[in-house]
């Protein structure tokens, strides 16, 4: 083929710049489309000839083709239905990241007439990718006392996903020892945390098992989890503290690999390995992991690979300090990529007025500081402020001055520090701050009281306690703090039975423990109320006051203490008396018993303990009552012996027994032809019958003053007697009426059932008592004494019928009558027969004791 010529060289360079200048001066039309991601190759997109006003074969015809600018081409035409197809799978996230919209641009050009159509697609998202954690499984260790509240970063999942389609919320299995806060950043990002709900025991549960799910809001919803271990560790009681909790640093884009950007620089106080900080990333996606280095000893961020600014102008990362007993601390650092390298706003402080007294009036001044900015414009205009917090505001005094005033009252019971963080922030593109935290410490008054845990106390103590024992503790708290907390403890001033109650309780100031001064008698009083005094030791001080009642429960420590039959205080034995003509339930006598206990303790029972005469008589139960079991036969002995037991139902039981004599006989003299049947002491046989004149003899002589000394010994007995039955119903009235036990009472029994008779073998002592219930109603007839003169009985009504002396030898009854008669006599009634008839069918029984 023949070169061409320079003319058609010429022609054709004409040619060319012809074209280009209709290039230039073409006008560009934007059309616009949109497609979702992951789409197969070949899914339509557009309408590419209708918008563009062309039949579809006349794209050929016409060159329409697409312009592309050194990119891979994402979209192609199809030249016979005329439309815009994609050329590929499209993945969103892999072109634009995580930018709000992904739009693609590009041209097609229309060769024929040179004209160029701009066209943008937006490639929307879909929700195809689940929330992805770095690691499955991650283990925390939590020392044991760490206390409820403490916060332990999570690891987060990275979604890239847009929109509802992107991460929304974490959820954290149940424990009862764990919960999940999440936090909100600036950006948006959401950050789980794990929060400390009770107190740990490593010895109890060395490990918890937790898994943490993520979710985005996409449909349908995706999901990951991450198993978190949680090792309980025995000490290493302090945490890695980073010096900032946020880090912000500015780089150029142009910097070299390698370059230092800053050091995260976190302190333990531990020693040993505990103290020993590493340092790692913990929050930061596979981009950002090839973009920047950490030295895990020294905490130096620095420029793995080269930055563009046009690519991302902004990294936020977390940086985690974790101690070799498993405490870990973290912070966030945050790094801007600029053109320009801009100064962060500077705070100075200038006063600081903490600690701060909780009454302080609203709108006291806490810190008063300085905000600039070395750079100018807007750069260099800054605003301060705080995090929302209802009790303080920031106002701006004077130019870059400002102050931190108190929005309300404080009260140090419900927070006693404050961690304000002041961010000061400049008006630049992007804007940058600074960050002060400021410590205030609230100081207590004492405006808080104690206060019991309850509003009265009821304590019971057994009685018979030993002296010094601790009966109860009572508690009362106070919010306060220091001195105005510490509590004093003290009994209020009070009386009981008329002694001090300091007598018997005493309180331990400092612990509230009471304590017993005596030993405590249920019988002498059953409780005693008082009231407790928790004072601090504020200034004033405040006090409050309880009330306490302390119950004093019955033990079994008194036996049953027997009324009757009670017998003198001599050695003789009381007889009770039954005729032979007594049929089988015929009442002998009744024991009467009472027991100063009470409830189950002072129940008691009777039993025959011991008989002479087995299956011849019985005693009721419960009343006591000693009845024949049979008819008395003659082959009967005349003296029965009954030991009768009493005994309460304590645990364990105490008991009493009493011994009776029964003398079984129809009349008196039966019983005294009986005693004369007795043996006379053999001392009495062998005596000498000289000594017995000569007794005669002297006695004889002194009449005179036997006389008078026989009626100066009748006054003193009278005087006796009178003084033991006020005491005896002294002692019945000393008992409750609850403890007596049977049908009518002591009182009935003793007027019904009291008669003696006093008699020996020997004449000259004996003597007979017929007591009636008023003691002075039976007297012996003078008929009586004229039909039986071996018997008389003369009754002063002025003197106890057991004083009065028998029948003198040698002198006839009536003359004894006689001569014992007195003035007195005539208020007597008159005598009676003291014989023992047969019991009349219907009549009451007649007892009798006789004294031996």
């Amino acid at each position: 083929m023949a070169a061409p010529t320079r003319c058609q060289l010429r022609g054709r360079l004409i040619l060319l710049c012809s074209l280009l200048g209709t290039l230039w001066e073409a006008r560009a039309s934007q059309i616009r489309y949109s497609v979702p991601e992951e789409t197969e190759k070949g899914y339509i997109v557009g309408n590419i000839s209708k918008d563009l006003g062309l039949k579809p074969r006349e794209l050929a015809e016409r060159g329409v083709r697409i312009v592309s600018r050194g990119r891979t081409q994402l979209f192609s035409l199809n030249s016979h239905s005329g439309s815009l197809v994609t050329a590929g799978r499209i993945d969103r996230e892999e072109l634009c990241a995580q930018s709000p919209r992904c739009l693609v641009n590009f041209k097609v050009l229309v060769e024929d007439t040179v004209k160029l159509y701009g066209i943008e697609i937006e490639v929307t998202d879909i929700n195809d990718s689940a929330p992805k954690f770095e690691a499955e499984s991650l283990e925390v260790k939590i020392n044991e006392i760490a206390v409820p509240g403490t916060r332990y970063p999570l690891p987060e999942a990275v979604d890239p996903d847009v929109g509802v389609n992107s991460l929304q919320s974490y959820q954290l299995s149940p424990n009862h020892h764990f919960s999940l806060d999440v936090q909100t950043g600036d950006d948006g990002a959401i950050n789980p945390e794990l929060v400390l709900e009770r107190a740990l025991d490593r010895e109890e549960e060395a490990a918890h098992h937790l898994v943490l799910t993520a979710s985005d809001g996409g449909k349908p919803r995706r999901s990951s989890t991450a198993r978190i271990h949680v090792t309980v560790l025995d000490t290493n009681d302090n945490a890695p503290v980073f010096a900032q909790p946020i880090y912000r640093v500015k780089v150029l884009e142009n910097v070299p690999p390698g370059t230092w950007l800053l050091t995260v620089t976190a302190s333990d106080p531990d020693e040993g390995t505990n103290g020993k900080v590493a340092y790692k990333f913990r929050k930061i996606n596979e981009k950002q992991s090839l973009l920047f280095q950490l030295n895990e000893n020294t905490g130096e961020i620095s420029i793995a690979k080269s930055l563009d600014y046009e690519e991302c102008s902004f990294y936020e990362m977390e940086i985690q300090a974790e101690d070799g007993g498993g405490l870990k601390g973290r912070t966030k650092v945050l790094i801007s990529v600029e053109d320009v390298n801009d100064n962060r706003p500077e705070v100075t402080v200038t006063s600081l007025f903490s600690p701060v007294r909780e009454d302080a009036p609203q709108g006291t001044v806490i810190l008063l500081f300085n905000a600039h900015d070395r750079d100018s414009g807007k750069n260099g205009q800054v605003v301060c402020s705080i995090q929302e917090n209802l009790s303080f505001k920031l106002e701006n005094s004077e130019e870059d001055y400002y102050r931190l005033l108190t929005a309300q009252i404080l009260d140090r019971e419900k927070a006693s520090e404050y961690n304000i963080t002041v961010t000061a922030t400049d008006r630049g593109t992007p804007p940058l701050s600074t960050e002060i935290h400021i410590t205030l410490q609230v100081t207590d008054i004492n405006d808080n009281p104690p206060a019991f845990s309850q509003a009265s106390y009821s304590v019971y103590l057994p009685e018979n306690n030993a002296r010094g024992t601790s009966i109860f503790s009572v508690i009362a708290y106070d919010p306060d703090s220091n001195e105005n907390s510490r509590i004093t403890y003290s009994l209020a001033e009070d009386t009981i039975q008329g002694s001090p109650l300091s007598t018997y309780v005493s309180i331990n100031s400092d612990t509230g423990m009471l304590y017993a001064l005596r030993s405590f008698d249920y019988e002498e009083f059953r409780d005693l109320q008082m009231q407790v005094r928790a004072s601090d030791n504020g200034n004033p001080p405040l006090s409050s006051n309880v009330s306490l009642r302390l119950f004093v429960l019955d033990q079994n420590d008194n036996a049953p203490e027997i009324l009757y039959p009670a017998f003198p205080t001599d050695s003789s034995t009381g007889v009770e008396l039954a005729p032979r003509s007594a049929e089988p339930g015929y009442l002998v006598t009744k024991v009467v018993a009472v027991d100063r206990d009470s409830g189950q303790n002072a129940w008691l029972s009777y039993r025959l303990l011991k008989a002479s005469e087995p299956g011849l008589f019985s005693v009721g139960l419960h009343t006591g009552e000693v009845h024949t079991a049979r008819a008395l036969l003659d082959r009967d002995a005349l003296k029965q012996s009954l030991v009768v037991a009493v005994q309460d139902h304590g645990q364990p039981p105490l008991s009493a027994t009493v011994t009776l004599t029964v003398a079984v006989a129809d009349t008196i003299p039966d019983i005294l032809a009986d005693l004369g049947s007795l043996q006379i002491p053999a001392d009495l046989e062998a005596s000498d019958l000289t000594l017995y004149l000569v007794v005669a003899v002297a006695v004889v002589s002194c009449v005179f003053l036997i006389f008078v000394i026989m009626l100066l010994a009748l006054r003193l007995r009278r005087w006796h007697s009178s003084r033991l039955l006020r005491a005896t119903s002294d002692r019945l009235a000393g008992v409750p009426t609850s403890h007596f036990v049977g049908v009518d009472g002591v009182q009935a029994f003793l007027q019904t059932y009291s008669q003696e008779f006093s008699l020996t073998t020997d004449s000259r002592k004996s003597h007979l008592i017929f007591p009636q219930p008023n003691y002075a109603d039976t007297l012996i007839s003078q008929e009586s004494c004229e039909k039986n003169e071996a018997l008389c009985i003369s009754v002063d009504s002025k003197f106890p019928i057991e004083d009065t002396p028998l029948v003198q030898p040698g002198i006839p009854c009536a003359a004894n009558n006689r001569k014992k008669k007195t003035s007195s006599d005539t208020h007597a009634d008159p005598a009676q027969h003291i014989g023992f008839p047969a019991p009349k069918p219907g009549t009451p029984p007649v007892l009798g004791r006789m004294v031996f």
